[in-house]
């Protein structure tokens, strides 16, 4: 994915001031593609320069005005043909996975406590997916359903595609932090076990 998409993403889902647009990546869009206040708006002058987006005209007087965007039709083709585009798995690239790679030569010193507070900070994100998938996507039972468990038969009722898509993109990033505490906890059993400066096997 690119910033480029990610904006025509956010803007035909609401036109937005660059501003709001910079809260809106600090706020949810930014869980799954990161970007500085400065890259938004840098990208937002590229978008109209390209004919992606425009300016909406404003009856406020244009000194201290926030600019809103919204999508022009060339915007829409090429988010739509990025959309069905191919693209291949990129590979992982972490530091810690590295990290632990080299305290495989090196041995572990203060590893165990880098392991903690990634965990922790895993731990935080997949509290707060939680909370937005209890706060936008709550089980609504409908009749006939109560008392089934899981959201999948009692809670898409009703729900529209995007609605269906934007859970599925929160569900993935549940999986990611679930898969990553799960991975930490034993790594940190591992580490706790191995003496500091151990060499291995």
């Amino acid at each position: 994915m690119s910033l480029p998409h990610a904006i025509l993403t956010a803007l035909l889902e609401r036109p937005s001031s660059g501003l709001e647009l910079t809260r809106r990546f600090d706020r949810s869009i930014g869980y799954f593609w990161s970007a500085t206040h400065q890259q938004i708006y840098r990208e937002l002058g590229r978008l109209e320069q390209s004919g992606y987006i425009r300016a909406l005209t404003s009856a406020q007087p244009a000194r201290g005005r926030k600019k809103e965007y919204e999508v022009l039709p060339a915007g829409r083709e090429e988010l739509t043909g990025w959309v069905s585009g191919r693209e291949d798995p990129k590979p992982v690239r972490d530091p810690l996975l590295l990290r632990m790679r080299a305290a495989a030569v090196v041995g572990t010193d203060g590893l165990p406590d880098e392991l903690r507070r990634h965990l922790a900070l895993h731990e935080r994100q997949l509290a707060e997916y939680t909370d937005i998938e209890a706060r936008d996507f709550a089980a609504k039972p409908t009749e006939g359903t109560e008392g089934t468990e899981g959201t999948e038969a009692s809670g898409t009722a009703g729900r529209t595609e995007a609605d269906r898509l934007r859970h599925l993109v929160l569900r993935a990033g549940m999986d990611l932090e679930r898969m990553w505490v799960e991975w930490l906890t034993e790594a940190l059993r591992g580490a706790s076990a191995a003496p500091a400066g151990s060499d291995g096997p």
